[in-house]
């Protein structure tokens, strides 16, 4: 059984949903960052955490890439073009949308008060509302694939959420659409409805 280190509130979420999607048995220990259980899966006190067996894996994206391939679910097979083109998405998501909104919220909350720069939230959300409709444009049918849920569905979902929370612009119609469908899956229900 895996154990999964990290609060709802943080990127464990990520893992967590993907969890309840392809129905693997988890235990949850809602962590916080740097909390001792935190720091004793990981040295840098970062969530998530994955524990698979004797192993403990870090990364939200590395652990759901991993997940993946082991139980060939929310992903293409390696060496194939879709999933040449799936790790595109993931990579666009993880550099355009939550890396512009890890970059507002250490200059929020993260950093030392002293090394703050909370100037730079109003040019992240003009680079988050830019980057979101190339994203917007690439939506292929009712996932980012086509008809297929693949892992970057969850990260930009994820990705969503976390940017209404922080004031960041609407996405476009298309994409509102997209959220509301995503989040009304029951397996994002059952991870929000967690502790």
């Amino acid at each position: 059984m895996y154990e999964v280190i990290g609060t709802r509130a943080s990127r464990a979420f990520r893992v967590l949903w993907m969890l309840e999607e392809i129905g693997q048995d988890y235990k949850h220990l809602p962590a916080a960052p740097r909390s001792p259980e935190a720091l004793a899966a990981n040295p840098l006190g970062k969530v998530p955490a994955l524990r698979a067996g004797d192993t403990c894996l870090t990364d939200s994206t590395a652990i759901m890439t991993y997940l993946g391939d082991v139980h060939s679910a929310l992903t293409y097979p390696a060496g194939t073009i879709d999933r040449a083109r799936q790790d595109a998405l993931t990579h666009q998501i993880l550099d355009d949308i939550d890396g512009v909104l890890w970059a507002a919220a250490r200059h929020s909350f993260v950093l030392p008060e002293e090394h703050r720069v909370p100037a730079i939230k109003e040019p992240m959300k003009w680079e988050y509302a830019r980057n979101l409709a190339h994203l917007s444009d690439a939506l292929q049918g009712p996932f980012l694939m086509g008809e297929k849920m693949t892992i970057p569905d969850i990260l930009l979902t994820h990705c969503l959420r976390w940017a209404e929370g922080a004031k960041f612009p609407e996405p476009d119609q298309k994409l509102k659409d997209y959220k509301a469908m995503m989040e009304a899956r029951p397996a994002l229900q059952r991870t929000v409805a967690l502790p």
